[in-house]
């Protein structure tokens, strides 16, 4: 089954009539006013650093002339309701939501409908069977591929027979925390039965709050006597604040990390061999769906060819119309080959601040 995650776009019908707080029932038709609401600048640096960016350079190419009208809900569900009703009342006839939390953003789809408009989820879930498309990556997957790496790896990183393995897994507020965790299991549950790994910590991290991870990790190695081989952590960002946990046990490097987000700093973990294994997501092809669909909706014309029949399930048994991107597990080996390749980061980015030589990648 095909796993969606949630990113919420809510249209606005605009009218384009120029007054303020008017809509008509245009169901995005015509529109050129987007609204773009992003979830928080400080889990991840992928918000402001790729999404922002790419999100208004797709929308405009697709749309010339269009406004993307940008916010950031800094991890507040309520703020980004705020913003959502703000915008709606400006007369976005679109809008784009990475959804803080995706049951509440319920009402925001809620309160798009009363006014004729359209909502499409992007990388995050929302849960409302009103929702219009849902734009992602396959999160099961993602998680897949983190669980498959500790599988094929953990052996390099045993001390003994012990085989401990730490879950720090994402706010249990996005339903993509769920699945990741959901794809994770899927490749290491049976290696938990049979008792060839044994799972000592299993927790979601509220907020996805990096400096929350590391005093996961901290209290994890005291409750363990440092005795921890496996850190399977969901994203970057915490991984980061893990790995400085194990630094200063002099355990960094010891210990298999995972990530996900390939990050500029998740790639510079691995270079030095703090972290094994990051996911990536090509940002670029993501934002690319969401403006394909804006471009339908201005346009009036059928999806059929950009979600090819696919569909994500909502809580409540709707299911949603969906475009799912592949995501790729990237570690030392293959680093040129995947992001440096597609240009999602630079080679001087990545060795900025890195020893010469490091990984046999910086010069």
């Amino acid at each position: 089954m095909l796993s969606l995650v949630f990113i919420s776009i809510v249209v606005v019908a605009c009218g384009n009539s120029g007054s303020t707080g008017t809509t008509t029932l245009t169901n995005g038709k015509g529109c050129t006013k987007i609204g773009l609401l992003l979830p928080d600048t400080s889990t991840s640096a992928r918000w402001e650093s790729k999404d922002r960016p790419l999100l208004t350079q797709k929308i405009q190419a697709a749309l010339p002339g269009a406004i993307v009208d940008y916010n950031n809900a800094e991890g507040d569900s309520a703020a980004q309701q705020a913003q959502v009703e703000a915008d709606l009342v400006k007369g976005d006839c679109i809008l784009i939501v990475t959804a803080v939390d995706s049951a509440s953003a319920a009402t925001i789809v809620a309160s798009a409908k009363a006014r004729g408009v359209p909502v499409i989820a992007y990388d995050h879930p929302i849960e409302s069977k009103n929702l219009s498309y849902y734009v992602s990556f396959d999160n099961v997957r993602v998680g897949e591929l983190q669980g498959e790496y500790i599988a094929q790896h953990y052996k390099e990183y045993l001390e003994g027979t012990n085989a401990n393995v730490a879950m720090i897994n994402g706010g249990q507020t996005d339903n993509n925390a769920l699945m990741f965790r959901q794809g994770v299991l899927n490749k290491l549950q049976p290696l938990f039965d049979n008792g060839t790994l044994k799972k000592v910590y299993d927790q979601y991290t509220p907020a996805w709050n990096n400096d929350t991870a590391r005093v996961e990790m901290e209290g994890i190695l005291t409750a363990q006597q440092n005795n921890i081989q496996i850190a399977y952590v969901a994203n970057d960002g915490m991984a980061n604040s893990v790995i400085a946990a194990l630094k200063a046990k002099q355990l960094n490097g010891k210990v298999l990390v995972t990530g996900q987000d390939a990050t500029v700093a998740g790639i510079q973990n691995i270079l030095t061999g703090d972290q094994a294994m990051t996911v990536y997501k090509a940002i670029a092809k993501e934002a690319q769906a969401a403006a394909d669909l804006v471009k339908a909706f201005h346009d009036g014309t059928t999806t059929v060819s950009l979600t090819k029949g696919v569909t994500t399930r909502t809580t409540d048994g709707a299911l949603i119309p969906a475009i799912l991107e592949t995501p790729v597990a990237v570690d030392k080996t293959n680093i040129a080959a995947t992001v440096l390749a597609d240009g999602f980061v630079t080679a001087h980015e990545i060795c900025q601040g890195l020893p010469k030589g490091v990984g046999n990648f910086c010069p």
